[in-house]
């Protein structure tokens, strides 16, 4: 009998032995299924925490519709009846002292029309005319692989970049828009210039594609997103789930690998799927062959702080949802969500519920990361107060601390994983990848990632 590995059980590898469980129904087959977690519950970055009225997330908040109305686990899984969609509403960049309105005609702070463009009070009058060049400046030298920023600088020009879309796709993407690539970010955006001589104008012609679902962009669950969690691991009823089992060294044998846990139990292994951060996976194999290429990936750092008060949500400004801090020494935080408002199912009496984030993109998280918890809440409020006016005494907070644990595509990052892969290859085969270390960042991809892993291991199954 077959045994198959998978070690971690956040998205990625729950997905995997999901869609392994699948096919091993499906085909009858006696392979066995075992699935193996660090820590004491499931679910890696993806956690729901209830207190003082309000849910809050430790990490991913929600799901963008756009990627996941393709796929088909919702309804697999017997999600349908509890989705809850975001709440629309204006969002803002603060600089200079306040609030000032992104153009709700764009995309990641890109204009998607002339108008918007024209509208913006984020970019100079010399900065719009700037951005025009953008319909007749060729693309002759970039490829998906050269910097997404330098492209969009480009043809787009300096300052609507640095003051209108910078802020908001360093925030997505969690890193230096000069160190990311197009084809891992946005490859859409050279796809527009190919094709329509122009970004805005491609924008501007596939509106629908973004706009489609109306109003309804993202999504979570009337308890969390931990209910999507809670979910897979009632599926997973042909599968052994080992919790507070930390895999300490992966030995290679003749045929097969021989796992070790830091409690010297061990098991054996056909195939294995790591599904877990590189810096952990790296770790497992320096007793024997030890795989080089997992130097070549780089990890960024996001602190977040939930902070409910006994005050309404009406104290916001009514049309807002939140706001993104340009990188400047005016607020430590680079953005603030205005949760209760966006997402009503998260304050069930309707007080104030915000969520910060400070990324170590931002000149002030050098002083952050070494904060204990009362401390970053202290910064949390001053910004609060900064920007929203508000001096109201918390009942709640929740700070998570991800310290060089969030993935950061570089410049280079297609070619590493390709490296990466091969030398497992070479000297670990059916030592499978996995994970959004190498794959993609959001659940859809993570979803997604896990279930074409699966696919290898039953190809190598078959």
């Amino acid at each position: 009998m077959k045994t198959v590995l998978v070690i971690g059980g956040g998205i990625t590898g729950l997905s995997a032995m999901y869609e392994l469980q699948k096919w091993k129904m499906e085909n009858q087959s006696d392979v066995r299924l075992v699935l193996t977690e660090a820590s004491a519950e499931l679910g890696g970055k993806i956690r729901t925490i209830t207190d003082g009225g309000f849910i809050m997330e430790a990490g991913a908040d929600s799901i963008v519709s756009r990627k996941a109305n393709a796929m088909s686990f919702v309804e697999e899984l017997g999600l349908k009846n509890d989705v809850v969609y975001n709440s629309t509403g204006q969002s803002f960049i603060y600089v200079d002292g306040g609030l000032k309105p992104i153009p709700p005609d764009s995309i990641f702070g890109i204009p998607m029309s002339i108008e918007s463009l024209a509208q913006s009070t984020l970019v100079s009058a010399e900065g719009k005319v700037e951005a025009l060049k953008d319909f007749y400046t060729k693309n002759v030298t970039f490829t998906k692989n050269d910097s997404i920023g330098e492209f969009l600088e480009y043809f787009l020009g300096e300052e609507l970049v640095e003051k209108q879309i910078a802020p908001v796709l360093s925030g997505v993407y969690s890193g230096n828009l000069n160190d990311l690539t197009i084809a891992s970010t946005l490859p859409y955006v050279f796809d527009y210039k190919e094709k329509y001589g122009s970004i805005i104008k491609g924008f501007k012609e596939n509106k629908q594609k973004f706009q489609s679902g109306g109003d309804k962009k993202f999504f979570s669950f009337k308890n969390g997103m931990g209910t999507l969690i809670d979910a897979y691991e009632r599926k997973l009823e042909e599968v052994e789930i080992f919790k507070n089992s930390k895999v300490s060294k992966i030995e290679k044998k003749s045929n097969h690998y021989k796992v070790i846990f830091t409690n010297m139990e061990s098991i054996e292994a056909d195939h294995i799927v790591l599904s877990i951060p590189h810096t952990t996976a790296k770790e497992l194999f320096n007793d024997q062959k030890p795989i080089k290429e997992f130097d070549n990936f780089k990890n960024s750092s996001l602190i977040s702080v939930y902070v409910g008060f006994d005050v309404p949500d009406s104290l916001l400004p009514s049309n807002g949802t939140g706001f993104i801090a340009a990188n400047s020494d005016e607020l430590s935080c680079n953005a603030c969500t205005w949760t209760s408002r966006k997402w009503e199912h998260t304050s069930e009496s309707g007080n104030l519920l915000v969520r910060l984030f400070y990324k170590s993109s931002h000149p002030s998280f050098a002083l952050l990361k070494g904060m204990n918890e009362a401390e970053l809440l202290q910064v949390a409020l001053s910004d609060i107060n900064k920007s929203l006016g508000i001096t109201a005494e918390p009942i709640t907070n929740i700070v998570t601390n991800w310290v060089d644990n969030m993935p950061n595509y570089q410049i280079t990052h297609p070619q590493n994983v390709e490296a990466l892969e091969n030398e497992l290859a070479e000297n670990y085969p059916s030592v499978i990848l996995a994970g959004c270390s190498y794959y993609g960042v959001g659940i859809p991809d993570c979803i997604e990632n896990g279930e074409i892993t699966a696919r290898k291991i039953i190809s190598l199954l078959n």
